[in-house]
């Protein structure tokens, strides 16, 4: 055990004795996937674990303690946390609980599950973080590296949590994980060979005391970093480089708008390696990218400068992007319906993402927005819409801020429900125009995740479809 500087205080840190940790009491706070991840791994390797958690029950409870973890249900007790050898946070847990702060009181390392899991690693670490993109980014990176014959594991903040990649990993294996700030935040050593970092604007400030403190979470991605290492940056976000430029690690650009040295840029009608003195070397065509969005050929310009630092040639990168749709809920089709198309991006679950999905379209757009309002200027919609929509349907409890914040640019009405949405969207959407689900917002006062509140969207739509085909055939 050992201390360590983090945002200027010091804190009890922990390192595994050769990876050792039988006979070690942990607690693992927050019964989310990552957590209970992080609980496995370590009752895996002999630690005394328990996994506690505000719900007083679990859907998995009898498998979780088949796998000789304890549970302590219905609240974080203090003195079970304050008694431990080592804590281990969930993500979704705020790192300033009270029983959390007693534990570091009491002398306990409290670390979160990524720190925790990554010490496990042997394989080569890529992390990437940004306000929008990551998932994309990250599966993409994914699909290059495969596709360049590396062998690869990805997950993180998407799909399988670090913890349970630690039993794959070899020498031979890149790790792509997926970071956020709710994640970044509780790091100490976390050290990715290749730092990816797409775009910074305010989000999370219903978790973060200030745009400040969710800056300073996403900037640890560079922390522990040295001159060996890489960061990959959006040569065209100037916080983003900003905070590179703190760090010790060789600069990646990456850019869609300009020319960069030493990175990726689009040239002509070609994704390009840019060397010094201006040499290029196209890597594949704009026209491979499947993506709406041009904001999303960022985030496949950052998977490609990862998959290149790693040695990966121009046609397998080509493979992968054609083959690679984008992700669900991410700017994803859905289905055209009397001559409107609808698309879902209810990943954009904050004021910067709904803006890019807005500015993904030329006119007669209607955007379903709202839910749960994290934080941010919704008056930065104002100017974007104004141009391109020709209504925004509210929903949820962000209704009466859209109303307000909108009022003059564009036609705002309520819906009260997203079927009640849909409904109102389809009606005022022009032949030839998008309804778009880009709600600016968390989902958490309708649905369970985004995902559910993409999925109801979907659910929808094809109601309307089976609806307008009934309505033909008769």
């Amino acid at each position: 055990m050992r201390e360590s500087g983090r945002g200027g205080e010091t804190v009890r840190d922990w390192a595994p004795p050769g990876g050792d940790v039988r006979g070690l009491r942990a607690v693992v706070v927050g019964a989310a996937r990552s957590g209970i991840a992080a609980a496995r791994l370590l009752a895996s390797r002999g630690a005394q674990v328990t996994l506690t958690d505000l719900q007083p029950a679990l859907p998995a409870q009898e498998a979780i303690e088949g796998a000789g973890i304890r549970l302590a249900l219905g609240g974080h007790e203090p003195a079970l946390l304050s008694a431990a050898d080592l804590v281990v946070v969930s993500p979704g847990v705020p790192p300033r609980q009270p029983a959390l702060e007693a534990a570091r009181a009491a002398g306990v390392p409290v670390i979160g599950e990524l720190e925790f899991a990554s010490r496990f690693l042997s394989g080569r670490l890529v992390a990437i973080t940004g306000t929008k993109g990551k998932s994309t980014t990250t599966t993409l990176a994914g699909r290059m590296l495969e596709a360049g014959g590396h062998r690869v594991l990805v997950g993180g903040n998407i799909g399988v949590p670090l913890s349970d990649q630690v039993a794959q990993t070899a020498p031979g294996v890149v790790h792509v994980v997926e970071a956020s700030s709710f994640q970044l935040e509780t790091t100490t050593r976390f050290h990715p060979a290749i730092a990816v970092y797409l775009n910074f604007s305010p989000d999370h400030l219903d978790r973060h005391a200030s745009i400040a403190d969710y800056a300073a979470a996403k900037a640890r991605i560079f922390a522990n970093q040295e001159r060996d290492d890489h960061a990959v940056v959006n040569a065209d976000d100037a916080p983003v480089i900003g905070e590179a430029r703190r760090g010790r690690a060789q600069l990646v650009p990456f850019s869609v708008s300009r020319a960069v040295a030493d990175g990726v840029c689009v040239s002509g009608a070609e994704v390009c390696w840019a060397g010094q003195g201006g040499a290029l070397d196209a890597l594949f065509p704009v026209s491979s990218v499947r993506l709406l969005g041009r904001h999303l050929l960022g985030d496949v310009l950052a998977a490609a400068a990862v998959a290149r630092l790693l040695g990966v040639g121009g046609e397998a990168m080509r493979t992968a992007v054609e083959g690679f749709a984008g992700l669900e809920h991410a700017l994803e089709p859905v289905a055209e319906v009397d001559g409107v198309q609808f698309v879902n991006d209810s990943k954009a679950t904050n004021v910067e993402a709904a803006r890019r999905a807005i500015e993904s379209f030329a006119s007669g757009l209607v955007v379903i927005m709202g839910g749960r309002f994290k934080g941010g200027d919704l008056g930065l919609l104002r100017e974007p819409l104004a141009r391109r929509a020709v209504r925004v349907v509210g929903i949820g409890e962000a209704r009466p801020l859209l109303r307000e914040a909108l009022a003059g640019a564009v036609a705002v009405e309520e819906a009260a429900s997203l079927r009640d949405a849909v409904e109102r969207a389809a009606a005022a959407a022009p032949r030839g125009g998008t309804v778009l689900l880009a709600p600016a917002c968390a989902s958490f006062d309708m649905f369970r995740d985004y995902a559910e509140r993409g999925r109801a969207f979907k659910e929808e739509v094809a109601r309307l479809a089976a609806a307008a085909r009934h309505v033909r055939e008769r």
